[in-house]
């Protein structure tokens, strides 16, 4: 299917409540769980979830849900997840992916990663503006989330973690960690993962770098690099640093 039809199938606010659903949880969800957590019933869940597979959004397959084995466990169940594939329309065509892909080779191959880096502060600095250093890692989920990483915060000891509106919440509240453990907030996606696959050190080193220049190096959180399969390479977490509140934020 064309990514153009594929992304057409989103046309639909059930199907696309459905979709952003599976995508934020980063693991496999039944047709139970996705019918009850956008209010559908799950007949009409599972015939879009289906929908949303053959157009190759979603990923499905089976398995038991009970988390037992053997006899008397059950039917497996059928589960869905965010497809691997990437998909993307531009109207008329363009091909930035090509030439990003050039000018990583080029730069690897001139050995600019530090320039690169340097040059990738100064856009996440001016990307920040005048605002002050990242105060929280509510407001750091809150600036990754309008540039596409999907946050979440999890615990130091497990990859369990809160989405958006709740995840924020956790993190203004200060739950998701025992006492003795901290909490981080891990990314799920990264916009620039098809040029890293291709140039990992080079890509995720500018990555790590705008990052701080938008959340800023001497503020209560800081950006450090953490890679994880299948997620971004950087985690966020408190830095230990405190900050004075500025005036210019003072009612």
């Amino acid at each position: 299917m064309k990514d153009i039809d594929a992304i057409a199938v989103l046309g639909d606010p059930v199907r696309r409540r459905l979709y952003e659903y599976v995508a934020a949880q980063g693991r496999e969800v039944g047709r139970n769980e996705a019918a009850e957590a956008t209010g559908v019933a799950r007949t009409l869940a599972a015939h879009h979830l289906d929908k949303l597979t053959e157009a190759g959004l979603l990923e499905s397959g089976s398995r038991r849900l009970t988390g037992r084995s053997g006899p008397g466990a059950g039917r497996p169940a059928k589960v869905y997840a965010r497809a691997r594939a990437e998909r993307s329309v531009s109207l008329p065509g363009r091909d930035y992916r090509t030439a990003a892909e050039l000018l990583a080779e080029a730069a690897e191959q001139a050995g600019l990663d530090d320039l690169l880096n340097e040059a990738a502060r100064r856009r996440g600095e001016a990307l920040r503006g005048a605002e002050a250093p990242c105060g929280d890692l509510a407001e750091a989920m809150r600036m990754l989330a309008a540039r596409g990483y999907e946050p979440h915060l999890e615990r130091g000891d497990g990859p369990e973690g809160a989405e958006g509106a709740e995840g924020v919440d956790r993190a203004e509240g200060g739950e998701g960690a025992e006492e003795g453990e901290t909490a981080v907030v891990r990314m799920r996606n990264c916009p620039f993962h098809a040029v890293s696959e291709r140039f990992p050190p080079l890509v995720c080193g500018m990555n790590l770098a705008l990052l701080e220049g938008l959340l800023g190096t001497d503020g209560p959180v800081r950006a450090r690099m953490d890679a994880r399969p299948g997620e971004c390479c950087v985690v966020v977490e408190p830095s230990g640093n405190v900050v004075e509140p500025s005036k210019n934020n003072e009612d």
